[in-house]
């Protein structure tokens, strides 16, 4: 019923890492199938899930409770990061699954751009890596944006 605009922006973003996108899935705000799409990108071999929507603390955003009920663990939810503070990161078996919020779509520079080349290099990320990202965590909102060249996320 809404146009999906994360689509073309999260293409974006992995298609610079020369990233393959294999699939797009759009399912209801309903937790089962939530689910039930994270498993099919399991079973088709995603070596990366993102999930756009309802990553805030609302009680009707449901989709960091269908993350974690799909499977994931080492979940990390919330950052010292701003535009980002309510990113979620975890893994379901080797697999690493990102929990996205909205400021992606609004910010040319947010969490994602910080966290996204450590999640495509392999890298585990930890709580302390999170708390690490609170110096320089807050993006100025500069007239013309420079990022990566600035100190955001450094």
């Amino acid at each position: 019923m809404i146009e999906d605009k994360f689509a073309p922006i999260l293409r974006s973003k992995l298609q610079a890492f020369d990233c393959e996108v294999r699939q797009i899935v759009f399912k209801p705000d309903d937790k089962e199938e939530i689910v039930k799409g994270i498993h099919g990108a399991l079973q088709a071999g995603s070596e990366l899930i993102m999930v756009s929507g309802g990553m805030s603390v609302d009680p009707d955003d449901i989709s960091r409770v269908a993350i974690a009920e799909a499977g994931a663990g080492d979940i990390l939810y919330g950052t010292p990061v701003q535009p980002g503070s309510m990113f979620l990161y975890g893994r379901i078996r080797s697999v690493p699954i990102l929990g996205l919020p909205a400021c992606v779509l609004f910010h040319k520079a947010t969490i994602l751009d910080i966290v996204l080349p450590r999640v495509l290099a392999g890298e585990h990320i930890t709580r302390r890596d999170f708390a690490a990202l609170a110096h320089g965590g807050m993006c100025l909102g500069c007239s013309e944006c420079r990022y990566p060249v600035c100190p955001f996320g450094k």
